[in-house]
């Protein structure tokens, strides 16, 4: 077992089984978003890393746990209660800190690697 955990091309991700899911019925806003989640890492102590795109649309988040995510491709707005848009794009990186509620709007289908700490 190697120590290294590469996903930066086409081929890391074709040896993983995507996940396919959407945002629960009670937090969509708009659109008909479609997710495809790429997990490459699910390690003991709450640690997820891998690949997550979505389709066009809006819902509502509320995050309990650490993520940080560098934006691949696409447009998304991340907007905080009470806070400004933060609009997403390519080679946007990002924290989002536990206790975050808000919406997420992808524009453009959007493609990010992630990390979560649970």
């Amino acid at each position: 077992m190697t120590h290294i955990l590469n996903f930066k091309s086409e081929g890391d991700l074709a040896a993983v089984q995507p996940e396919e899911g959407a945002p629960a019925p009670g937090r969509l806003i708009s659109g008909d978003p479609k997710f495809t989640t790429w997990n490459l890492e699910e390690a003991s102590g709450g640690i997820y890393a891998g690949i997550w795109q979505s389709t066009p649309g809006k819902w509502r988040v509320d995050y309990d746990e650490w993520e940080y995510f560098h934006i691949l491709e696409g447009h998304s707005i991340l907007t905080e209660e009470g806070g400004q848009p933060v609009h997403l794009r390519p080679g946007d990186r990002q924290i989002i800190r536990p206790g975050f509620k808000g919406t997420w709007e992808v524009v453009k289908t959007t493609r990010k690697d992630y990390v979560i700490r649970l």
